[in-house]
């Protein structure tokens, strides 16, 4: 008998190993994020497989933005048809959106959201996004003029988007294009994902959302940014740099994860050793904030004074959403400016400078 195809193996590997990496053991719910796409389908057969055989439970989640007339239809027949593979929790969950200028940034709040509601306080959310997703990750990033936070992309494990407190995990974003996983040979592909459904006769929702000419259009009446980098840029990049273009993109942002972290650790415990020795101090009344000295961040490389900057603006009430890179340079030439009394404003709170001081408030 034939074994599973390429791409089923590897994610069922990758996903036990994060499970295990994650502490997170047999008799724990797993919540599946499940769009009826070929990736999250994909998925939804691997999670499926590892919690039959490893004594896990499963939840999995449909939302319906609410966008084409057919889109609650639509995630009701996605719900029954996983309860058909064996979920004994298989849910369509519908989500207003509003009416604001970014129908794309408002679904993927409100997916979230709902995810996190589903999920409840101990179960990690299992989301289907592969080296395409990741690579069009990073070109948004690189458009958008964005650090090493933001072009390293999305990790394997780590916080659930706008819900820190609860873990999302990506098995699909390690593997192969051909299905294999690890190592550096690239990303897990979206063909290598159809194929093996393809090998099991099963289908797969294929959502005009996400086209260039789909419903969904930008403020200035053109296609979304990530429908046409999916199906405009991507392609280009192919097609002149070559057909290992995914992978690379994927592979930069596993490599500046890597450096981001080591930077985000030297920053932490810089700021830590500091608090120890009373250098970073509680700002009295009016501000009731944090006050640290300018002498020792000045002495600091710029990539790791910035990280310590945006973790005590953070820490007095600032929106981690909402600071920007522009934000953070502001802040660091009030820090390596001139001396007087100046400030920054950040979403959020403030940062005021007095001389070789500079107090955080909300």
């Amino acid at each position: 008998m034939a074994g599973p195809h390429p791409a089923y193996a590897a994610g069922r590997r990758r996903l036990r190993e994060l499970l295990e990496s994650c502490g997170y053991r047999p008799g724990t719910r797993l919540t599946v994020a499940v769009s009826g796409g070929s990736d999250s389908l994909a998925l939804a057969r691997i999670a499926l497989f590892v919690a039959r055989r490893d004594g896990y439970l499963l939840r999995a989640v449909t939302v319906n933005h609410g966008i084409r007339p057919e889109a609650g239809r639509e995630a009701a027949q996605v719900a029954a048809r996983l309860r058909s593979w064996g979920y004994d929790d298989a849910a369509a969950v519908s989500v207003d959106l509003g009416g604001g200028s970014s129908p794309e940034g408002q679904a993927r709040a409100a997916r979230y959201a709902a995810l996190a509601e589903a999920a409840g306080a101990d179960s990690p959310v299992l989301l289907g996004h592969t080296a395409d997703d990741q690579a069009e990750t990073v070109l948004l990033g690189l458009g958008r003029g964005s650090g090493a936070r933001s072009l390293a992309g999305m990790p394997e494990a780590g916080p659930l988007p706008g819900n820190p407190e609860l873990t999302a995990l990506r098995p699909l974003l390690g593997l192969r294009r051909g299905g294999g996983g690890g190592g550096g040979g690239g990303g897990g592909r979206r063909a290598a994902l159809r194929a093996a459904l393809q090998d099991e006769g099963l289908a797969w929702v294929e959502d005009p959302s996400n086209e260039p000419d789909g419903p969904w259009r930008a403020a200035g009446g053109g296609p979304l940014t990530r429908a046409a980098l999916r199906s405009r840029a991507l392609p280009a990049l192919s097609e002149t740099l070559g057909p290992g273009t995914v992978e690379a993109l994927a592979r930069t942002a596993r490599l500046l994860r890597r450096d981001n972290e080591a930077l985000d650790t030297w920053a932490a415990r810089e700021l830590a050793t500091w608090e120890e020795r009373g250098v970073v101090k509680e700002a009295g009344e009016p501000e009731c904030g944090v006050v640290v000295p300018i002498a020792p961040l000045r002495e600091l490389p710029t990539a790791v004074r910035t990280r310590i900057l945006r973790v005590l603006a953070l820490r007095v009430g600032a929106r981690a959403g909402e600071v920007s890179a522009g934000h953070i340079e502001a802040l660091d030439a009030l820090v390596t400016g001139p001396g007087g009394v100046r400030h920054c404003d950040l979403p959020g709170a403030r940062a005021l400078r007095r001389d070789n001081i500079v107090v955080f408030a909300r």
